[in-house]
């Protein structure tokens, strides 16, 4: 709950299930930060007591707030919200600048209201507080203001707005801070409302600011690139200031915008952590700042650098929502806190809830060449595979033979749809599956009707356009141009209505280059960037209210647009491009630190693989794709017997678990060349583990598993799926159990692989919750000194799923 003590000065405790966030407004009208952690017994206000600094005299020639307070500096001072001009040096949370060129202004306290539940933004998505409501943002840019439309009251969730006034100009800032109990978050914004009578511009309005007392602390963040998304990088933090920038107009797999702060002996189980997340999916920027002195500043919001905005008086402008959240359970308590934020208060929609079907997509079996009757070939296969959804990915429209045409005209071609795409979805919906299509309405290509007829509806420089730079040959539609949001939303209406289309792959496969708006004038071309994302927003809103029953993914190159943002319209993200299930486990595993796995897709794909050229067993990558949503990516006509029926088998296996590997709480044990991961159901009576090894080493003959997150005191049935080994993995071993010499790869070899196969590990027991994750001994590794079934065959980048169910004393299901 929120709890506000005092009223001409009062201290505001925000409490969750355990945690509490204290902050004060001092006598100078500043809001002073006193805590953040777990949480506190805190009765009245003298209770407080032990956690307000003592002052007497300012350090040496830092600035006096005034000459009436010799012991009162901004800059050694914890603060909730501070700006240029009164001493602080450290990094601001706001920059305006006025008619006059000044930079300098004083925030202090003017009042505050409480109410349960929680208030909408007006141009950007935003954590919502009930199941269902509207809370989506409005159409108008002006109107951020507008306070008549609330959240519903749910789950505990209140907000305090507090409003501060500049002293110098009069301005208006409005701090929100909302608490979502049960999960142990806070969301914060910012709205600024020029209230000075002049023309005001923004140099940056920060989503939050937080100063901590001087500790020891180590960041992480997670970088990477096309392909190779959400690098965890743990360094300590020293003097100085530590910072992440997108420049690339989206969220960006450089950096993306979640990343922790925590003590130096934290780990997965145990140790201080906070988290931090942006519901924002443009440019945006991150800084932890370390004085001299040992303070810490972290704040986060839009990126300042190309960023500005004019503000007439009057109007406002809003901040994107930053997510903050704190646990002294280790990395493994921040996803729990964070993965329930996003699965309750980010996703909506009828998809929030529902469980995710098993695709199907076109992309790695066909690339661009695609055609009516090869898609109903790939969707008869998969229907008798137990597959749901076909998607037919890029190659379907205009006269789109390659990527360097026809991107912008969503049309059907008719040589490769002769009866259109209606007539398509029927066919596919007559075999028993669901129907999906693919879409990139954020671009167009040169060479293409739309661009023909629009060449001023793009984000280039209009009296350059030769020099253009793109990627992918294509360029970006000028989403900062209401005109052209009106018309893609029309245009897509009318696609999404033309057929029964159950499922979009939303893609976006390029980042920003001489970002320039036709559509705005020269003093305003800062504002492009983030005049992209309001335009972007507008959009998805309006699509996914409109077509409540498609399920959206988004894409962009992969993973260079994931984020809280998205997934306020969009339930799931395609993570990455790269299909490849060992370069999979460190990028899901990067993801699951601050997104649920129902966020992501993954997808078993051909081997070798198509990104890395790098063999493994049909086994491994489904194992790994079954810890996010599952789908397939190949070419189902060409696979062996064999293969097919061990996928129809996958197929089964997921859906019985289904629930629980897309809803369940995800935990991480070990990771680096041995994995563990647990998935569990929210009652804990049935979890599903995982299992790798990237390398075997010669010798190691004990195995461990160790799972996370089931009940201690609870007891479970443990077992595999039975392991069975094709004979040709031995190699020329077979030749120490056969009459006949078999050269390996031979035709006798193969024969006798289709009549023989190796008995591998069986594990089937039972036990306590807390025996099991102290580190279950599984069966030997094969040490090459004799295989049966008590051995396991665990060759380079294998992996094992496991199942825990709960039993009673007698070993009976619960």
């Amino acid at each position: 709950m929120i709890r506000i003590i005092g009223r001409d000065r009062p201290v505001f405790i925000l409490e969750g299930r355990q945690s509490a966030y204290i902050f004060r407004v001092l006598v100078t009208g500043h809001l002073e930060h006193l805590y953040y952690g777990g949480k506190l017994r805190v009765e009245r206000e003298s209770d407080l007591d032990s956690l307000i600094p003592k002052r007497a005299f300012a350090p040496g020639n830092t600035i006096l707030y005034d000459n009436t307070r010799p012991d009162f500096s901004l800059e050694s001072t914890c603060l909730e919200w501070t700006s240029p001009g009164k001493g602080d040096l450290r990094e601001p949370m706001i920059e305006l600048v006025d008619a006059r060129g000044n930079r300098s202004a004083d925030w202090v306290y003017e009042s505050c209201e409480l109410q349960k539940g929680k208030s909408a933004m007006a141009t950007m998505p935003s954590a919502w507080a009930k199941a269902g409501q509207s809370d989506a943002p409005g159409d108008s840019l002006d109107d951020a203001g507008d306070e008549s439309r609330k959240s519903k009251e749910s789950d505990g969730v209140e907000e305090v707005r507090i409003t501060l006034r500049d002293r110098l100009s009069k301005n208006r800032l409005d701090l929100y801070y909302a608490l979502f109990p049960e999960k142990d978050v806070i969301t914060r914004r910012a709205l600024l409302t020029n209230e000075s009578g002049e023309e005001l511009v923004i140099r940056r309005l920060m989503s939050y600011g937080l100063d901590l007392r001087p500790r020891a602390l180590d960041v992480i963040a997670f970088d990477g690139g096309w392909a190779h998304e959400m690098n965890q990088k743990r360094q300590p933090l020293t003097v100085g200031k530590w910072s992440m920038t997108s420049r690339a107009g989206t969220s960006s797999s450089r950096c993306n915008p979640f990343f922790m702060l925590l003590s130096p002996d934290c780990g997965e189980d145990r140790g201080e952590a906070y988290a931090f997340n942006l519901i924002y999916s443009g440019n945006h920027y991150a800084a932890v700042e370390r004085t001299a002195a040992g303070l810490v500043r972290v704040l986060a919001g839009i990126s300042p650098e190309d960023f500005s905005w004019q503000l007439s008086p009057g109007d406002s402008f809003e901040s994107p929502e930053g997510v903050l959240t704190y646990s002294d359970r280790g990395f493994n308590g921040i996803s729990a806190n964070m993965h329930s934020f996003v699965r309750e208060h980010i996703l909506r929609g009828v998809w929030a809830k529902r469980d995710r079907p098993i695709l199907l997509n076109s992309w790695e079996s066909n690339y661009f060449d695609i055609s009516e009757k090869k898609l109903l070939s790939l969707g008869r296969e998969a229907a008798r595979l137990g597959i749901e959804l076909l998607v037919m990915d890029d190659g379907w429209f205009g006269e789109r033979t390659d990527d360097h045409r026809s991107l912008g005209d969503w049309t059907p071609d008719p040589k490769k749809l002769p009866g259109g795409l209606k007539s398509l979805a029927d066919q596919i919906h007559g075999l028993g599956l669901n129907f999906g299509i693919w879409v990139e309405p954020e671009m167009v290509n040169t060479d293409s009707d739309f661009y023909r007829q629009h060449p001023d509806w793009t984000m280039e420089l209009p009296w350059k356009r030769e020099s253009q730079a793109e990627g992918r040959n294509q360029r970006i539609l000028d989403l900062a141009n209401p005109q052209v949001v009106d018309e893609m939303i029309r245009r897509l209406k009318e696609l999404f209505s033309s057929a029964e289309i159950n499922y979009v792959k939303w893609d976006m496969n390029r980042i920003f280059s001489d970002v320039y708006s036709p559509a705005l004038p020269f003093a305003r071309q800062q504002e492009t960037g983030h005049r992209y994302v309001l335009g972007l927003y507008r959009m998805m809103k309006e699509l996914t209210e409109s077509f409540p029953e498609i399920l959206f993914e988004g894409c962009a190159a992969g993973g260079n647009r994931f984020d809280l943002g998205i997934l306020s319209y969009f339930p799931q993200i395609w993570g990455s491009d790269d299909t490849d299930p060992v370069a999979r486990i460190d990028i899901q595993r990067g993801y699951s630190y601050g997104y649920p796995q129902i966020c992501f897709g993954s997808h078993v794909s051909a081997s070798p693989n198509h990104q890395t050229l790098r063999r493994t067993s049909l086994d491994t990558r489904f194992a790994v794709a079954a810890f996010g949503n599952l789908g397939y990516e190949l070419n189902l006509r060409d696979l062996p017997r064999e293969e097919k029926e061990k996928i129809r088998s996958q197929i089964s296996l997921y859906k019985k678990y289904r629930h629980i590997l897309q809803s369940g709480q995800f935990y991480r044990g070990r990771g680096d060349n041995e994995t563990d991961w647990t998935i569990v159901s929210a009652d804990r009576s049935r979890a599903v583990g995982f299992y790798s090894r990237t390398v075997n080493r010669a010798g190691e003959d004990l195995s461990f598993f160790y799972p996370r997150g089931l009940d201690p005191a609870r007891r479970y049935h443990f077992f595999n799926r039975p392991q069975k080994v094709d004979v040709r993995a031995m190699g020329s071993l077979i030749n120490q159990q056969t009459p006949v010499h078999v050269r390996e790869g031979g035709l006798l070899h193969n024969v006798i692989a289709g009549f023989v196969q190796l008995k591998g590990e069986t594990e089937d027991l039972t036990a306590y919750g807390d025996a099991l994750m102290a580190g279950l001994a599984c069966g030997q590794n094969f040490v090459g000194t004799g295989f049966d079934e008590r051995v396991r065959y665990l060759p380079d980048f294998a992996c094992r799923l496991y199942f825990m169910e709960e039993v009673d004393s007698q070993g009976f299901y619960s």
